[in-house]
């Protein structure tokens, strides 16, 4: 396996906030000619037995994955998880714990969306997600689209659930250390999700990624839905400059929403090290 492999290391299912079921995921991603997936559900590994098991019938080797909310510099960072033990009880224990004030979270988002003339988002975003501990942004979005007062997910988090507009609450998610303990502790690879999306400035940009090595992280998402070209070129170098391993992934996380498909993204640019590498003993095939 070298930088060409048509890896996707990063999606989701009805698990935490995507459209799909890892089963339907594990054959999309099979028809779209990738050849290593990992399911990356937000602060769940619920879904790994299902998608270990629907990889193993697809034929498809599959590693485990998660990604973890944490809170770095006021902004909210994500952190997959590869290649983990995924009965793990730190891990388990942890994700338990992050998971726990998404219901309160949610609650008062949407007395702040009534406030704005938007009533029942609450309930209406359960919709979506039948477990109150997973309920996120997006099943917010989802809703409000369907109610018909946006045309569609991006207009509404242009209007809602961000910062300095109607329905956004800050959430304290888990720190950096716990988080890269977490996974590492476990036996997998920890790596700075889609770092692009975040707007940090060079100076904190360049703490996260000191402060993520230091904690124990080894690799970075080069290759994803959110990056450019030009940005998937920087964070190679930033590969080199941190001695990070190189992931990728389409961070797909509905066929309506996603932009960027199931194994349908440009291939690692080299010289770098793919994350894969390194977790060849940890693929289930």
């Amino acid at each position: 396996m070298d930088h060409l492999l048509n890896a996707d290391l990063h999606c989701h299912s009805v698990v935490s906030d995507g459209t799909l079921t890892p089963e339907v995921l594990a054959l999309r991603a099979r028809d779209n000619g990738v050849e290593l997936w990992a399911l990356t559900d937000h602060d769940e590994i619920g879904g790994q037995d299902r998608a270990i098991a629907a990889a193993r019938a697809a034929g498809l080797p599959y590693l485990t994955g998660t990604e973890i909310s944490v809170t770095f510099a006021g902004e909210t960072v994500h952190i997959v998880g590869l290649g983990f033990d995924h009965h793990d009880p730190a891990l388990t224990e942890g994700l338990r714990q992050t998971r726990g004030g998404r219901g309160l979270r949610a609650q008062e988002m949407s007395e702040d969306l009534a406030r704005a003339g938007i009533p029942g988002t609450y309930e209406g975003a359960l919709k979506y997600v039948g477990n109150p501990e997973l309920i996120s942004r997006t099943h917010f979005a989802r809703y409000m689209v369907e109610a018909g007062f946006c045309r569609d997910t991006p207009e509404v988090f242009r209007r809602y659930l961000t910062e300095g507009k109607p329905g956004f609450v800050p959430h304290r998610w888990a720190s950096l250390r716990d988080a890269v303990g977490w996974i590492t502790g476990a036996g997998g690879i920890a790596i700075i999700a889609h770092p692009a999306r975040y707007g940090f400035s060079p100076n904190e940009e360049y703490a996260l990624f000191t402060e993520f090595k230091a904690h124990g992280g080894q690799g970075v998402e080069v290759v994803t839905g959110a990056h450019s070209a030009a940005e998937a070129l920087k964070y190679a170098g930033f590969c080199a400059e941190f001695d990070l391993l190189a992931s990728r992934g389409s961070d797909f996380h509905s066929p309506d929403e996603s932009h960027t498909d199931l194994g349908r993204l440009p291939h690692l640019p080299g010289p770098v090290t793919p994350v894969w590498e390194r977790l060849r003993h940890r693929i289930h095939a």
